[in-house]
């Protein structure tokens, strides 16, 4: 398993907790569109559980050019690997 894989199933936890409409699977190309109740409020919760997990903060152009699950798995990799 790959590290982008190992934060998909990292991140398919964080989103289940959060979101608590049963089971998610994530994949790279899940937009906010793509799961029941990932809503503005969750997406908070979900970025400060990111932050708390891998111990970095995203800066706001961060999260303005989120526009799916690569693009935050990136983010995590670049982050995690500096």
């Amino acid at each position: 398993m790959n590290q982008k894989q190992q934060i998909i199933l990292d991140l398919n936890e964080i989103f289940t907790d959060i979101i608590d409409e049963g089971e998610i699977m994530l994949n790279p190309e899940t937009t906010a569109n793509d799961i029941d109740g990932w809503d503005s409020l969750n997406h908070i919760q979900i970025l400060a559980a990111i932050e708390k997990k891998y111990t970095f903060k995203f800066t706001l152009t961060e999260i303005q050019n989120l526009k799916n699950i690569d693009d935050l798995t990136n983010i995590i990799v670049q982050k995690t690997s500096a």
